[in-house]
Formats: C-alpha cells, sequence, structure tokens
C-alpha cells in the first residue's frame, strides 16, 4: 500500500519542476474563473495503476480539484474507456495535467507489463518479483504497481536484507566461511540470499545456511539441475535477462522466485490522455 507522504513527496518535486513560477500559458490565455471537467482516457488497453497517485498530482497544488476515480487499482481497461474524471477551477487542472499524466502513464504501463509475466508463468508455482533497477525516486510508486499487475517486490532498499551477488563475492576468500559470519553478526530475522552463477557455487553457499540461493543467468537445463541440487535446503531464485518469451520454460523448472528488471526498466508509458472540457 502507497503511503500518502511517499506520492506527494514525488508529486511535489514534479509540481515545482513543471511550473516553478507558475504556469504562464493557462494564466495568459484561461480566465481565473473558469472552471474546467477532464476525462482520463485510455487510448490503448491495460492494467490500471496509480489512482492515487492521480488524486494527490491534482489535488496537492489546489485542494479545490475533484478526482473520481472510475477504475480501481489492478483492474484491467480497454482501450477509449474512461479510467478517471477530475473537476476544478481550470487553470489548476491544466497546471496539474502533465505531471499526473507522466506518473500515472508509466505505472500502468508496469502494472500492465507486469500481468503479461504473471499470466506466463500460471499453472507453475513460481512468483514473479521486481528488482531495484527502478527509476530514481520513483520505486515507491513502480513497486506498486507492479503489485497492481499482480506481481510481487524484492527488497524495496539495501537496507532491507542482505543479498550478496558476483561482486560480493569476487571479494571473498571463502563464500561458507563468510555467509556463516555474517548470519553470526546480523539479527536473527534477517533474511540472506546469495547470487551464483555456476552450479559447482551452489553447495558452499548452501553450507553457509542460507534463505535464498538466486542461479544468475542459468539455461532451463542448469535451473532444474540446482533445483534438484538445492533440494529445498533454500528458496532457488532465477534471475537475469528473462524475457516475457523465456519466462515461461524458466518457470517450469521448479524455481520458487523469478526476479525481471524489464518489469520497471524497459517500459513504455502506456497511452492515457486527458479530454478537458469547459463546466
Amino acid at each position: 500500500m502507497l503511503e500518502h507522504s511517499q506520492i506527494l513527496r514525488v508529486v511535489e518535486l514534479a509540481l515545482e519542476e513543471d511550473a516553478p513560477s507558475g504556469d504562464l500559458t493557462s494564466e495568459a490565455f484561461i480566465p481565473e474563473s473558469a472552471t474546467a471537467t477532464a476525462d482520463l482516457v485510455a487510448r490503448e488497453a491495460g492494467v490500471m495503476a496509480g489512482g492515487s497517485v492521480l488524486e494527490v498530482a491534482f489535488t496537492a497544488y489546489d485542494a479545490r480539484v475533484e478526482v473520481e476515480l472510475l477504475v480501481a487499482d489492478g483492474d484491467g481497461f480497454d482501450a477509449r474507456d474512461v479510467l478517471a474524471r477530475v473537476s476544478g477551477p481550470a487553470r489548476s487542472v491544466l497546471r496539474s495535467e502533465r505531471v499526473a499524466l507522466n506518473l500515472v502513464q508509466r505505472m500502468c504501463a508496469i502494472a500492465t507489463q507486469t500481468s503479461a509475466y504473471v499470466e506466463a508463468v500460471a499453472g507453475t508455482e513460481a512468483r514473479v518479483v521486481d528488482t531495484r533497477k527502478t527509476t530514481p525516486g520513483l520505486r515507491a510508486l513502480e513497486r506498486h504497481a507492479v503489485q497492481c499487475g499482480g506481481g510481487h517486490n524484492h527488497r524495496f532498499s539495501l537496507s532491507d536484507a542482505v543479498l550478496a551477488k558476483d561482486n560480493h563475492l569476487a571479494l571473498l576468500p571463502d563464500v561458507t566461511a563468510a555467509i556463516r559470519a555474517a548470519r553470526a553478526m546480523l539479527p536473527h530475522t534477517t533474511h540472506i540470499e546469495v547470487e551464483v552463477d555456476r552450479l559447482d557455487q551452489i553447495e558452499p553457499v548452501l553450507a553457509g545456511g542460507v534463505d535464498t540461493i538466486m542461479l544468475d543467468n542459468f539455461t532451463p537445463d542448469e535451473l532444474r539441475e540446482g533445483v534438484r541440487l538445492v533440494a529445498g535446503r533454500a528458496i532457488v531464485e532465477a534471475s537475469g535477462g528473462i524475457t516475457l518469451d523465456t519466462i515461461g520454460d524458466v518457470a517450469r523448472t521448479g524455481v520458487d522466485v523469478i526476479s525481471v528488471g524489464a518489469l520497471t526498466h524497459s517500459v513504455r508509458a502506456l497511452d492515457l490522455g486527458l479530454d478537458v472540457k469547459v463546466s
């Protein structure tokens, strides 16, 4: 669940960036007394995400603006569907329009893409999760969008869990000993995950006592063998270059989790428009 404070911080920065000293166009052309209504219309099909973000984007500058959400987060929509309706002082609606669209278009794109990945693993036990490959400053919004698409979240930040990747392991002479030492110093509730890129690394990592082992850039055959070797002693995560075309094969290898950076780092903004009318 997105916190209002998280949304407001992003929106206020975006509004300040977009109109640091006012909206010159609206102030020059639109009477101060004018009011307007606007429909948020889908130009293509997708999955809704960011209704609360839309509300804050339009009301943060002017609380007189009203937003009616017509499609709930996580629901699908078709092209030409009206997703929300905005009404209030025309200048305020126009001033917030671009910020609202930029954020919600990206969130809907992430939710839509995530939904496609989740559908591709249907019938398996694999869980589709995101990564930290998010837009700086927008992680909370993008992670929420993943949830709207039916996906799950990995650790939110470097402070949430231990994930030792290849660059960490390259600096360690004895991986097993390093994992055991980390386990001894960390709080007992801390989750420890370690990434491997070869089958022969699995046993030394498991010997250290990890909770999750990440099999990075493994082929489907290697993933199946990795799952067999782990034999339920840890959660098995697959990662690395996984696409919509390949995720089904990956899921059928028996892995528990599939992390996909493309959910957030490679999306194209969904085409939404704000159709304004004078009221």
